[in-house]
């Protein structure tokens, strides 16, 4: 039976499902946003930009759920050579600042554009700057590269999972699937 909180072998079920939930989300932004920045303006692509900007607060929702879930939680051992350790550490903290950053840049550039964010329509979020068009333009900026450099990491990331899975053949990814 899988377990609701990590051991020092293994992670749980809360661990595991935050995972893979915020990356189905993440991939699935990334590739929307690609793809409706292409599009001629129209109502289709606000659409698109709704629905990209109401996901993109649920995965800050998500992620401060997530970094709280794993303040309170231990994480298990990684049986690795020192540098790989170093590195596997390093790139989960740098995916906690694109789940941070990325959201917030999106709501920066709505806020500067003057545009309500609406959560859903649940609720509307406050605007977190005044409406400027070179602030919009500068975060936009800021936004777009810290996604692409979200890719590249997405990419070193499934990497170095298949490697430890074929190459290495240890439980590195097992652990984060079951």
């Amino acid at each position: 039976m899988m377990q609701i909180r990590n051991s020092k072998n293994h992670f749980g079920i809360i661990a595991i499902s935050l995972h893979w939930i915020i990356a189905i989300l993440i991939i699935g932004l990334l590739a929307l946003g690609l793809y409706m920045v292409t599009l001629p303006i129209n109502l289709q692509k606000l659409k698109l930009y709704g629905w990209h900007k109401e996901y993109g607060f649920l995965v800050l929702f998500l992620a401060i759920f997530r970094i709280v879930w794993r303040l309170g939680n231990q994480m298990p051992d990684l049986a690795l050579p020192l540098l790989e350790r170093i590195a596997a550490r390093s790139m989960h903290w740098a995916f906690y600042v694109f789940m941070f950053a990325m959201p917030i840049t999106g709501w920066l550039i709505t806020s500067s554009a003057g545009l309500p964010a609406s959560f859903f329509g649940l609720f509307t979020l406050p605007n977190l700057v005044a409406a400027d068009e070179h602030n919009r333009a500068l975060f936009e900026w800021v936004h777009q590269w810290l996604g692409y450099a979200l890719i590249a990491a997405i990419a070193l990331h499934t990497a170095a999972a298949l490697k430890h899975h074929f190459i290495n053949k240890d439980d590195i990814l097992r652990r984060m699937l079951s």
